[in-house]
């Protein structure tokens, strides 16, 4: 087998020599600076609001970020290229999540898991040809006591069975939460954060 050479001085298809980052998306992301020590500290929910702004993180999105953050572009290519859940192309409308943990496993997420790849036609971190969904398998989803559990979006699916694959795919609300999101890029400030989700913050305040 051998070994494809990479042509660094050559750029990345999804590079370009014009900003990606408009201001408003920039705007977001430094209100996110007062929550940290420092800049570099705001990487992970600037690369998130990134993400979601435009579906997946191109290399001139990451050389903006790194700018924003005033840190090399490589730190930031390396803690996308770490994390399952930032995305360096295109994905689905929707992402289907599938644990992979020993309790998943025990009950049968593998079978689930080879399910889902034949139905969409997709590898790991694949994307169906009809651009619908994509798909990714973690370590953990931290659902132990509900395996095997996947996400789909946000929503979690607790207790999968293989028989419940094609309904699950065809599903059209599979992805729409029982529950409130949580407003993370609200702009509220931490301390305002806490006000609303915390009783005893005033009393805090009130004995300084």
């Amino acid at each position: 087998m051998a070994w494809q050479a990479i042509d660094r001085n050559k750029p990345a298809a999804d590079d370009s020599d014009e900003p990606q980052l408009n201001e408003a998306v920039k705007e977001k992301i430094r209100g996110f600076f007062s929550r940290y020590p420092t800049r570099r500290a705001a990487l992970l929910p600037a690369l998130h609001i990134v993400q979601e702004t435009y579906g997946y993180l191109s290399h001139r999105a990451m050389r903006d970020v790194a700018e924003l953050l005033e840190i090399p572009p490589s730190s930031v290519l390396d803690t996308v290229s770490f994390y399952t859940h930032y995305w360096r192309h295109p994905k689905g409308q929707k992402v289907i999540v599938s644990c992979r943990s020993l309790s998943c496993e025990l009950m049968g997420a593998h079978q689930i898991n080879k399910a889902i790849a034949e139905k969409l036609g997709v590898g790991e971190h694949g994307t169906s040809p009809d651009g619908k969904y994509s798909f990714v398998t973690e370590e953990c989803l931290g659902a132990c006591d509900h395996a095997p559990c996947l996400l789909i979006g946000e929503k979690l699916h607790k207790c999968v069975q293989l028989k419940d694959v094609p309904k699950l795919l065809a599903d059209t609300a599979n992805d729409t939460l029982d529950i409130e999101r949580h407003a993370l890029y609200d702009g509220l400030s931490l301390e305002e954060e806490l006000v609303e989700t915390t009783s005893d913050v005033q009393e805090m305040k009130e004995a300084e």
